[in-house]
């Protein structure tokens, strides 16, 4: 299976409330960029790259987290990071049942995470 048919077996595999929340979560995730790949790694945990990983998602007990790589780098003008506030790399955004997927502050976290992995990575080149 391929990663995204991986995540999609994930997906339909989760029959309560975080099945939706995931796939909304993933679909402003793939709608933020068209050359966003979708990988299966760490033993079952669906990740998003382009230029580098851009962010890991996984259902809990209780909640779906979606942990960005260099989110304490990123800008958050809608405060979506709820979680992992006190780590000097990652965010994460907890999703509780009820909690409505703000689509478009995604999509703009998700690109400006794009941004920083393209700037990292021209830095390497460069430096």
């Amino acid at each position: 299976m391929t990663p995204s048919e991986q995540i999609d077996a994930l997906i339909a595999s989760i029959t309560d409330w975080r099945g939706a929340t995931f796939a909304a979560v993933r679909r402003a995730i793939l709608e933020a960029d068209k050359d966003i790949v979708e990988e299966w790694k760490w033993m079952g945990s669906p990740v998003w790259s382009r230029d580098g990983i851009i962010a890991v998602a996984n259902a809990h007990k209780g909640k779906v987290k979606l942990t960005f790589q260099y989110g304490a780098s990123l800008p958050d003008p809608k405060k979506l990071f709820n979680a992992g506030l006190d780590g000097n790399q990652r965010r994460a955004i907890d999703f509780f049942e009820g909690d409505k997927v703000d689509a478009r502050a995604l999509k703009a976290l998700v690109r400006a995470a794009i941004e920083f992995n393209q700037i990292k990575k021209t830095k390497k080149k460069t430096g």
